[in-house]
């Protein structure tokens, strides 16, 4: 792979352009790693196609068979980072609720008592995971409880 980088002051903000004849694993990751400081979240559908997601649309990230999965109000996508990647690139809005598990905190819609003292979570889209008793106490709080 080449690589040129330009520095002139004529630019306020860095950007980068990647010039390929075909998307290879290689571009994916190189577009993970770049794309990594900011909001939008590179996901790729289940034909293989890559999309650009916006955290607003984004309900839970969930780790299921290894796979990291993003939930949006329809349709799933897959993920090549970890979970405590998504999370950080993702912001405030989110919530770690299990190991597992990142909801959207605005897109909760009830909250039922579940086994154990821990709390089941169902979202607006459908979706629903229980918060567990290690991130219980944090999600109280958020909750003003």
């Amino acid at each position: 792979m080449k690589v040129n980088v330009d520095i002139s002051s004529q630019y306020k903000e860095p950007y980068a352009v990647i010039y390929t004849n075909e998307v290879t694993e290689e571009i994916k990751r190189m577009i993970d790693i770049i794309g990594s400081k900011d909001n939008p979240l590179t996901a790729l559908q289940s034909n293989g196609d890559m999309v650009i997601l916006q955290p607003g649309e984004i309900y839970m990230v969930r780790v299921e068979n290894g796979e990291t999965i993003i939930y949006t109000e329809k349709m799933n996508y897959r993920s090549r980072k970890r979970l405590y990647e998504v999370g950080q690139q993702l912001g405030k809005q989110f919530m770690q609720i299990s190991k597992t598990t990142l909801v959207n905190l605005s897109y909760m819609d009830s909250i039922e008592s579940g086994f154990s003292g821990t709390l089941l979570l169902k979202l607006k889209n459908g979706c629903k995971d229980y918060v567990s008793r290690r991130y219980l106490s944090e999600f109280k709080k958020y909750l003003g409880l």
